[in-house]
């Protein structure tokens, strides 16, 4: 009697331990399941963010950021405003279709005349068409000197302290982390090259301000850029924005 016990016991015991060998097999095969599930997600999301990355950086055509429109009219004024390469044009706000129409106010005040939203702008980016570089004239500012060059150079180009700290804050983060900058801003040329813009109303002054950068690990020689500034006079029409060196 007591043999047979012992026998049952050890059965119960070999039992258990084929119980808890299958119960971990089972486990390490949900591991290695769920590793390779894991595994094909975070490739799936890698491809996807690089086929995006793709689609928005191309090396021959670098990306123009943030350029920024403001209208001051003399008058209230019904305005529509079109982009000259609307295939170009990466993001937009308020969303560009055919182009803005916008009821503009003195103060620079906006109305979207599409859903009678209140704005203070109209912005969008794009891809550009010049593939821009450093050329013998420009500017080279250390990171550290930034701001105050922006202050000074776009007090130049015609920006009111308003734009101007708008395009400070903007691109202080970008500029001061490099050792140096190389800087020049775009000839009205470029700017009308890369992205027309046309106005059903036409203002009598036009400012665009283009800054073309590049970060620099030590300073270069180049011939001091000269600036021209514009007579803001009647109805002023300003764009500004920027785009890196590749």
């Amino acid at each position: 009697m007591e043999g047979k016990l012992n026998e049952d016991s050890k059965n119960k015991k070999r039992n258990n331990i084929k119980k808890i060998i299958i119960i971990v097999g089972i486990i390490v095969i949900l591991i290695v399941i769920g590793i390779f599930i894991y595994a094909k997600v975070t490739d799936n999301c890698t491809n996807n963010i690089n086929s995006n990355y793709n689609f928005y950086y191309d090396p021959q055509h670098p990306q123009l950021d943030k350029p920024i429109i403001y209208l001051y009219p003399t008058v209230e004024t019904e305005i529509s405003v079109k982009l000259g390469y609307p295939d170009k044009i990466i993001c937009s706000y308020p969303q560009y279709t055919t182009g803005w129409n916008v009821l503009a106010k003195q103060n620079g005040d906006l109305i979207d005349l599409d859903n009678g939203r209140n704005l203070y702008s109209l912005y969008y980016e794009s891809k550009a068409i010049t593939e821009f570089k450093i050329e013998n004239d420009g500017f080279v500012v250390k990171g550290t000197d930034v701001a105050k060059f922006l202050e000074e150079k776009l007090a130049i180009l015609g920006l009111t302290e308003r734009e101007s700290e708008e395009f400070i804050v903007y691109w202080l983060p970008k500029l001061q982390g490099n050792k140096y900058n190389y800087i020049r801003f775009a000839t009205i040329d470029e700017i009308n090259t890369n992205m027309p813009l046309e106005l059903s109303v036409t203002p009598d002054t036009l400012i665009r301000v283009l800054m073309i950068y590049k970060g620099l690990d030590n300073p270069i020689e180049v011939q001091e850029q000269q600036l021209e500034t514009p007579k803001r006079d009647g109805f002023v029409a300003v764009e500004w924005g920027g785009t890196e060196i590749n």
